[in-house]
This record gives C-alpha cells, sequence and structure tokens, in this order.
C-alpha cells in the first residue's frame, strides 16, 4: 500500500494536473477524465472529501440499487486505508485534498475531528437529493474559485469558510439520510439488539468477555462510528451506551433470580472484575448490586 505525504504525488498518481497550492487543492471532473481500469490503495496525510456519480455496477455504494441513481459523498482521514478500483463516474465529480498542515490556526483544526462520518465505510457514504447536490455543488464552486484565483492574504480564510459550511451540511444531511431510511435503521436496531441477547447467551458457556461497540459493528458490516451515529439517532443513546443498558438489564434479571452472587453474576455477563461491575451498576441505576438484591429481599 502507498502513503502519500504530499497532496501533488497523489494527484500525479490520480493523473490529475498538478495542485495550485501544496497543503490543499480542488479538482473537478467530467465522466471522460475520471474513468478507467485502475486499482490503486492507499493512505495519506490529508482529508479527502469526494463527490462522485458512479456507474451502476462498478462500485457499490450503500445498500440498495436506488443508491446508484444519487450523487455520493465519501469523507476520508489522513492514516485512513482508501481504495480506488476500477472508478468509473456517470457524471461530473469533484475531488477536495486538505493537508494536516493546512489547519494549524484554523476553526477546522478542532472541528474537523468531531464529525464522525470521516470514520464511515464506502458502503456509508453520505447520498444526496437533487436540492442537496445544489448546495454542495456551489459550495465546491466557491471554493474552487477561490483556489484558482490570485491567492492573497484573505484566500485560505474564505476557502476554510466554505469548507466549514459544506462539513456542517454534511452533517446535516447525514441525519436526514438515518431519518429517510428508517426501514434500514429499525432494522439494524433490531439486530444489535439480538446480536446483544446472543452474545449473552454464547457467555453462559464461553469465557467471550464483554461485548463490544467493534464487535457488534462488525457482525453488522458496518463501521462502529457508523453504528453508533444510527443508534444515537434513532434511540437518542450511543452503541456503548445500549451495551451498558441491555448488561445492567440482565444483571437486574439475574439479581431477582436471586440463585447467583454479585461476583458470579459480574463473570457471567463478561466483566474482568467485580469492581467495575459493580461501579457501573450503581452509575445506572443508581444502587449497588448489593444494595439493590438487598430491596429486592425486603
Amino acid at each position: 500500500m502507498i502513503h502519500f505525504k504530499k497532496i501533488s504525488d497523489l494527484h500525479e498518481a490520480l493523473d490529475i494536473k498538478p495542485p495550485q497550492h501544496p497543503l490543499f487543492s480542488a479538482a473537478y471532473g467530467e465522466r471522460d477524465t475520471c474513468s478507467g481500469n485502475t486499482i490503486l490503495e492507499f493512505s495519506s496525510d490529508f482529508y479527502i472529501i469526494g463527490f462522485k456519480k458512479l456507474k451502476s455496477g462498478s462500485m457499490q455504494y450503500g445498500k440498495t440499487k436506488y443508491d446508484h441513481d444519487r450523487g455520493s459523498m465519501s469523507f476520508t482521514k489522513p492514516q485512513q486505508k482508501v481504495v480506488f478500483k476500477n472508478v468509473e463516474l456517470e457524471e461530473k465529480g469533484f475531488l477536495i485534498m486538505i493537508h494536516e498542515d493546512f489547519l494549524p490556526g484554523t476553526v477546522l483544526y478542532n472541528e474537523i475531528r468531531k464529525y464522525s462520518y470521516f470514520d464511515y465505510e464506502v458502503n456509508e457514504a453520505l447520498h444526496l437529493s437533487p436540492a442537496e447536490e445544489d448546495i454542495i455543488w456551489n459550495l465546491y464552486f466557491n471554493i474552487e474559485k477561490e483556489y484558482n484565483n490570485n491567492t492573497d492574504e484573505l484566500s485560505k480564510a474564505i476557502i476554510v469558510s466554505h469548507l466549514d459550511s459544506m462539513l456542517k451540511y454534511s452533517q446535516r444531511f447525514y441525519k436526514r439520510q438515518f431519518i429517510n431510511r428508517t426501514e434500514l435503521t429499525g432494522s439494524t436496531v433490531t439486530k444489535f439488539n439480538a446480536l446483544l441477547a446472543a452474545n449473552f447467551e454464547e457467555r453462559k458457556t464461553k469465557n467471550i468477555g464483554l461485548p463490544t461497540v467493534s464487535l457488534m459493528a462488525e457482525k453488522l458490516n458496518i463501521s462502529s462510528r457508523y453504528l453508533t451515529d444510527l443508534l444515537k439517532q434513532e434511540t437518542g443513546k450511543t452503541a456503548l451506551e445500549l451495551i451498558h443498558l441491555f448488561l445492567i438489564g440482565e444483571a437486574k434479571n439475574l439479581l431477582t433470580e436471586g440463585e447467583l452472587n454479585i461476583s458470579e453474576i459480574s463473570h457471567l455477563l463478561g466483566f474482568e472484575n467485580t469492581t467495575y461491575f459493580s461501579r457501573l451498576f450503581k452509575k445506572e441505576v443508581g444502587s449497588t448490586p448489593n444494595e439493590f438484591k438487598a430491596n429486592i429481599l425486603n
């Protein structure tokens, strides 16, 4: 796998004309200039924002055929693995590359780290409606205009301002995507809860430890960040919070049955030590396991 430290080197690998700035680039492409039978696997020192309409069948984005009819935005961060495989566009697209060293001293230095969609996988791309596409394209062309003009002391600030707006709109559109895909979202919540129940049953015969967000996400074939954001939108709670609630619910049931002591319950639930279990229980319930059990007996 290739690692690119310079934006100009990635431009060359993608057969894009050299960038105007060593730490930032905005590349616009038509269908004929963004197609080919090539495979490029790489990581880099920059954030990459991409927009494209892929030809149906050349790469899978999203979960349904319908996604091919819409423009898709993808977001990758420094050190993240990226694979371009036989990419062929149906229509125009763009790539924005932002080197890590471009951001210090700007509002985006901290803000960009807050957008969890930079940790999403390729099949979790943002699919835009026509109206949303217009907003993104207007912002892109404002960025490109400033990027291609003669630079002055305000150029970077103006570019950063438009980038900030693009990222904020993307956050809004992802929330819309979660809401619109209620069938997919609801299915994921149901599968998530089923996996937790299955994991608990497995722990009765195997010492497999606590269920983790990464384990649940892997079984659902989505990234941890996407799972957490999807569950947060649907339930108001993160994946980790839901795991904790499930474990505490099972703990309450076991304490009520009264057949196991605190240490045995802690071990059955997957906790490495009773102290951690008791601390989490008190945080969620407001009383220790022993106090909860005593209240039941009274």
